[in-house]
């Protein structure tokens, strides 16, 4: 079905990357960059449905070869850290065909990104056939109408006058010149440095410090650049290829629609799944369950019990009438789901307190890795200060030369000793090198990043259970004009279906992860939560003995431990 899915993202030279490289890479073509001489070649690359590159009427014809335009793009940006290109990765509606792909991203980079000054070079993917997205990269520098590009920033200088300060652009400066505005350089004051106009510091008679007048640390931004990068715009692009997108199934006559907002924003209690991966998506097609992919089944299949649990209880909620029958049917029915909803929150607890205990020992041991790593560094550092100090240390200085070898010979054997422990701990994890270890960081942010889902899972579904007890209290308030003893034996010859039916849902949504134990805890709880008591005389006595057994336990001050293990045998 249809998905909404807009990621937005910065190429920049800061995190390495290239605009050339990645614009060969999302058209499937080789792309010289004459800003490092690097060839960029994946025609053998796969997936590709089509590419284009539409360009503003004010840009040059010649950037229509996507390498002219990455090119001229490089040349502009001067710095190390230069943002080069926006890129979007859109998901497009599997619904639809190539020529309604084609058609949806046309209207779309036309109205939000060509009309507003940009170029865009757009690629559609589909490499399984069961994933068709498109990849959008816009230049990020707006364009003069004669085709050359404007600042994305300009320097802007902090003048005085009269004591008071105001920034100006170096063409503001001309006329606020003419004003009385100077600008500000540094001056030397006894032993400080200060700030301060020429005029005054002539008539102290100080010398300048620095040629470069004060100004703000960034500048000021293009107001142009200023929008294209607010996250006020970003909300509206993606505002709109949801409408786009709804518009274009409307029009085909599909009743599949998407959303950009959140579920939290769209009022949803479902949970929202989790980004796979490419990784992820190779690891299953070869026969390996990859984690995030078998956390994404279960979401979903969580999520459709939850939607089906509400669907039918909302049906007999507007069927109820204030009958016994009728009644009992519906607090039976909500007390199921109440049952579903504690086996999931003991679940997703379940989850996070294995996941910490495995997590334990490594976290521990990678911390101990953390720290000697850092003294390794701070070692390292001390005895290279020493090895300086003796090769600039006379020959003839007998003392300080034994001094320091004997200061040199400890921090060697130091760090031979910090080097050998180091390797000790990276043995235990089966890692011979540090870039092994990095596997190990990334298996503890896997495993973190999943206590937190499992955390959010359970704080929704006991949320829900909360909701339903509620729910439950209300029908329990309708219930006081009729008779407790008939509509307690009505609940009593539906439970056990109900019950039933609460199981096989669960079993059904959990399939080999149902944990029998889980399931009985689960129905406990929801007992204890409307103060019911046991069904049957085992079932008393059973609690009875337990009871008396940790009052056993508490009366010799003994652990009652062994009893939990009774009771569970």
């Amino acid at each position: 079905m249809a998905i909404y899915h807009l990621e937005a993202k910065v190429i920049s030279r800061g995190t390495g990357r290239s605009v050339c490289a990645a614009s060969a890479y999302m058209s499937c073509s080789a792309i010289y960059n004459d800003y490092d001489g690097v060839q960029h070649d994946y025609t053998r690359k796969q997936g590709l449905v089509w590419e284009h590159v539409f360009l503003p009427d004010c840009a040059p014809a010649e950037w229509q070869d996507r390498a002219k335009l990455w090119n001229a793009v490089e040349e502009a940006e001067k710095t190390k850290d230069s943002r080069l290109a926006r890129e979007f990765v859109v998901a497009l509606p599997i619904e639809l065909g190539r020529t309604d792909w084609i058609n949806l991203l046309s209207k779309f980079i036309y109205q939000q990104f060509v009309n507003e000054g940009m170029c865009a070079d757009v690629a559609i993917h589909d490499t399984d056939g069961h994933n068709p997205h498109a990849h959008i990269m816009l230049t990020v520098r707006p364009l003069n109408e004669n085709g050359t590009w404007q600042h994305k920033t300009e320097k802007e200088y902090l003048c005085a006058r009269d004591g008071e300060e105001h920034g100006f652009t170096a063409a503001e400066f001309k006329e606020a010149q003419k004003d009385g505005w100077e600008k500000q350089y540094q001056y030397k004051v006894g032993k400080k440095k200060e700030y301060m106009v020429p005029s005054m510091a002539e008539v102290q008679g100080l010398e300048r410090m620095s040629k470069y007048p004060k100004s703000t640390k960034y500048g000021r931004q293009n107001p142009i650049s200023e929008r294209w990068n607010s996250d006020e715009q970003l909300v509206v692009w993606r505002a709109a290829w949801a409408n786009e997108v709804n518009l274009c199934l409307e029009q085909k006559g599909l009743e599949e629609r998407i959303d950009h907002r959140s579920f939290a924003d769209q009022g949803k209690d479902e949970q929202p799944t989790i980004h796979e991966g490419v990784a992820a998506r190779a690891m299953e097609k070869k026969g390996i369950v990859s984690d995030r992919c078998e956390l994404n089944r279960q979401i979903k299949r969580d999520n459709a019990l939850l939607r089906q649990l509400k669907a039918e209880f909302q049906k007999l909620v507007k069927a109820v009438q204030d009958s016994i029958p009728a009644l009992a049917q519906t607090m039976e029915k909500l007390r199921a789901n109440m049952i579903v909803f504690a086996y999931q929150v003991a679940y997703a607890s379940g989850i996070v307190t294995r996941t910490r205990e495995d997590m334990a020992d490594v976290v521990s041991g990678f911390k101990q890795y953390n720290t000697i790593t850092s003294q390794i560094k701070q070692k390292l550092a001390e005895r290279k200060k020493l090895l300086a100090e003796k090769q600039n240390l006379s020959p003839l200085q007998f003392s300080e030369n034994r001094r320091l070898n004997a200061r040199i010979a400890e921090a060697t054997e130091e760090l031979e000793e910090l080097k050998s422990e180091k390797e000790q701990i990276m043995t235990t994890f089966g890692k011979s090198d540090d870039k092994g270890m990095k596997n190990v960081k990334a298996w503890i942010d896997g495993r973190e990043e999943q206590i937190k889902r499992a955390e959010s899972a359970e704080a929704k579904y006991s949320a829900e259970l909360d909701k339903a007890l509620d729910e439950y209290h209300e029908l329990e308030a309708r219930s006081e004009g009729l008779d407790p003893d008939e509509l307690k034996a009505a609940r009593l010859s539906l439970r056990p279906e109900e019950e039933k039916r609460a199981v096989s849902k669960v079993e059904e949504a959990y399939g080999n992860s149902y944990d029998f134990a889980i399931m009985r805890e689960a129905k406990k709880q929801v007992a204890d939560l409307l103060d019911e008591e046991p069904s049957n005389p085992t079932s008393r006595s059973l609690r009875e003995t337990l009871k008396q057994k940790q009052q056993e336990a508490q009366h010799r001050e003994v652990s009652p431990g062994p009893i939990s293990r009774d009771l569970e045998r």
